[in-house]
């Protein structure tokens, strides 16, 4: 790769960062009550939620993320809940949700296709992404996106030892390596600490457990956009300013700055949780 570029590659996040995701385990949520209230079991939205996501979070360690485990989830929430009642119609109404979840439209967010497109001319592009192998590689193929991205890694969990993997095998450098995604958890905080750059574009709905909070050490390494629109500008300035303040990084130690005409201020709006 290029010794002249900034970054040898730079990442992107799928799920809620290139396409939406969460709306539609939102959407299965709400379809899942209605199936329970049909079997007579009644909890109010609070009380439904903490039991779906108890057993979610349980079930993380087994199966990892994706819509099987998803539907795992709520097929052992639904025996719980009803003390082994559920009738096997129900359990079959909600293995639907899952059929229907694989098979939906992949919906792009705003400005996704003229970023990626910029950018994969300037850079080698990577999907980093969570859930279940066939079904990200269908989403990618679906969202017209695949031709764009030269490498694709679905992994089960995104931990700083994954990353530090993934960089290995392709032999590229962390202070040189540049992540995007909408998750602090999964793709900020951990790349953060193998010693990479990280743009935050937080998404309108991210399931909770995403959610994080970064050290004042951590915020140093990572920027803050409001969506994707404007980002292939961006990443330039940020990879010029890196370049002309020397800014390298190795291994896991943290710069004392970051460029401050390099700007946090979000271009474009897109919002509500």
């Amino acid at each position: 790769m290029s010794a002249r570029r900034t970054f040898e590659v730079i990442a992107f996040d799928g799920d809620d960062t290139l396409w939406h995701n969460e709306r539609g385990y939102r959407e299965s949520r709400d379809r899942f009550r209605a199936i329970l209230a049909d079997a007579d079991i009644a909890l109010d939205d609070a009380a439904l939620e903490a039991a779906i996501n108890d057993v979610e979070m349980r079930n993380l360690a087994f199966y990892g993320y994706g819509v099987p485990s998803f539907v795992l989830s709520l097929i052992e929430a639904a025996i719980g809940l009803s003390d082994g009642g559920i009738t096997g119609r129900h359990i079959d109404e909600i293995i639907e949700l899952a059929r229907r979840m694989i098979t939906a439209d992949v919906e792009l967010f705003p400005g996704v296709l003229p970023t990626v497109r910029a950018l994969s001319r300037e850079y080698p592009l990577m999907l980093i992404t969570k859930g279940d192998l066939l079904h990200q590689r269908s989403k990618l193929s679906r969202s017209g996106l695949e031709r764009h991205f030269r490498f694709v890694e679905v992994v089960s969990h995104k931990t700083p030892e994954v990353y530090e993997a993934i960089l290995v095998r392709h032999g590229i450098e962390p202070s040189r390596f540049l992540m995007v995604g909408n998750s602090m958890r999964s793709d900020v905080l951990p790349v953060v600490e193998v010693g990479g750059w990280a743009v935050h574009v937080p998404a309108a709905l991210t399931w909770s457990h995403e959610h994080a909070h970064p050290s004042d050490a951590a915020r140093h390494r990572f920027f803050e956009r409001a969506s994707l629109e404007g980002l292939a500008p961006f990443v330039r300035a940020l990879a010029m300013r890196l370049k002309r303040t020397h800014v390298k990084v190795r291994g896991k130690r943290t710069p004392k700055t970051i460029p401050r005409r390099v700007s946090r201020r979000p271009i474009g709006r897109r919002r509500s949780p």
